[in-house]
């Protein structure tokens, strides 16, 4: 089936009498009929339900519908997007490996690769978004290659095809994180050469700015030769040999909900599997908006770039064709003025919320160089394609000439602050 009778139709179950939509199991745990069937579940000897930090019928629905979106072997759903990332990363690297990532990453996963996983002895190399710059970061004892669908913020898309190829000579896993992709109305790593792809659910998933959740997902028939799945454990086997292509999503389970608790709620599963039934009708219209919006920024006298795939001038114009269902429903451009035109402009919109989320159903702004990225050095705000006058829009469901309307007037308070400040 297509991607939106998937989305609206997908691990659901159609029993007479019961509900058409899907039911909230808001329980912590389940009943057992005897003392050797819980024996049998917890032990893995048979399949069943023992406690909600591991496995909840209204999750699993939520699991079941984010790989058919996917196309994928399997997912795991977790509390957050930050919390699905390090799962993926953690589940396939150990003390003393390393990964490469693209400078390009979202604030958050930049911030585990440097403050988080060094801890654990896990070490990275950041290089540009290209097959050839990853090629030469990658190492002996390199796992991994972490990158994005489309640069948060910088809007740059990497080459799947070229990329592919590189970590399949290495011998290493492809890791993406699909967010923008949209669980993959606009683009489908797994099909394009990726391993695994990680979401923050929160955004165009949920859609509505009301909810978190992440989720991991395994490409059909990945079998990871990094240590953590490929060598004999305390079984005496190694998770590979035990379980094939579901060895990555079924350890991921283990030690992501299992051993450290990164479960997503029944209730947040629940808005997430419905936000999901209206993902490819939104996405229509946001990217159509994010279209026509970087056209008209670029005829605004108070911006000085506009940074968009649709924009024939755009770096990545050919590949967002290649790859992309459409142009993302993100855009950056540059303010007049810089971080003080940016503070004059954000400061007097009137309809277009200042708040740090994406796919929200609302347009919705924020400065990086101040906020997402802020923790970072100036060369790793700028290497993801940060400045001080950059304003990230994510772009909602508004009427495009209420939109223009806002940013036009907030932009020509903007330019009037410049003046001031000369």
């Amino acid at each position: 089936m297509e991607f939106d009778t998937n989305a609206v139709h997908v691990g659901l179950s159609r029993v007479e009498g019961q509900g058409v939509g899907l039911a909230i199991q808001q329980t912590a745990t389940f009943e057992f009929d005897s003392l050797e069937n819980a024996a049998d579940v917890f032990q893995g000897r048979v399949e069943g339900l023992q406690y909600s930090r591991v496995q909840n019928p209204t999750t699993e629905a939520l699991e079941v519908r984010l790989t058919a979106l996917e196309n994928a072997a399997g997912c795991v759903v977790t509390a957050t997007g930050q919390a699905a990332t390090l799962l993926a990363l953690i589940n396939l690297c150990k003390a003393g490996d390393h990964i490469v990532a693209t400078s390009s990453l979202f604030g958050g996963s930049l911030g585990l690769l440097r403050n988080v996983l060094p801890n654990f002895g896990i070490t990275s190399s950041v290089v540009p978004n290209d097959a050839t710059q990853i090629q030469t970061a990658i190492q002996t004892n390199t796992r991994l290659v972490l990158l994005e669908t489309i640069g948060n913020p910088a809007g740059d898309i990497p080459d799947f095809a070229a990329i592919s190829a590189v970590c399949k000579t290495a011998g290493i896993a492809l890791v993406v994180d699909n967010t923008w992709g949209a669980v993959g109305y606009l683009c489908r790593p797994l099909e394009l050469g990726a391993d695994v792809v990680v979401h923050s659910l929160t955004k165009w998933a949920a859609g509505h700015g009301s909810v978190l959740g992440g989720a991991v997902l395994a490409r059909k028939g990945f079998i990871s030769s990094s240590a953590t799945l490929s060598e004999p454990d305390a079984s005496g086997t190694s998770w590979n040999a035990r379980l094939g292509e579901m060895a990555f999503i079924t350890r991921a389970r283990f030690i992501g909900l299992h051993q450290m608790g990164m479960t997503l709620a029944p209730a947040s599963a629940w808005q997430i599997n419905l936000g999901l039934e209206t993902v490819a009708v939104r996405l229509q219209k946001e990217c159509s908006n994010a279209a026509d919006l970087a056209a008209w920024l670029e005829t605004h006298p108070g911006v000085v770039w506009v940074n968009h795939s649709s924009r024939a001038s755009h770096e990545h114009h050919d590949l967002a064709k290649k790859y992309l269902r459409h142009h993302p429903a993100v855009l950056t451009f540059g303010v007049k003025g810089g971080q003080a035109g940016a503070s004059a402009f954000i400061s007097s919109l009137r309809l277009v919320r200042h708040a740090a989320n994406l796919g929200d159903t609302r347009t919705m702004v924020v400065h990086p160089w101040t906020t997402t990225h802020g923790r970072l050095p100036e060369a790793g705000k700028r290497a993801a394609g940060v400045a001080p006058e950059t304003i990230r829009v994510s772009v909602g469901l508004e009427d495009v000439q209420d939109l223009q309307t806002d940013f036009g007037q907030a932009l020509e308070a903007a330019l009037q602050s410049a003046l001031v400040s000369q």
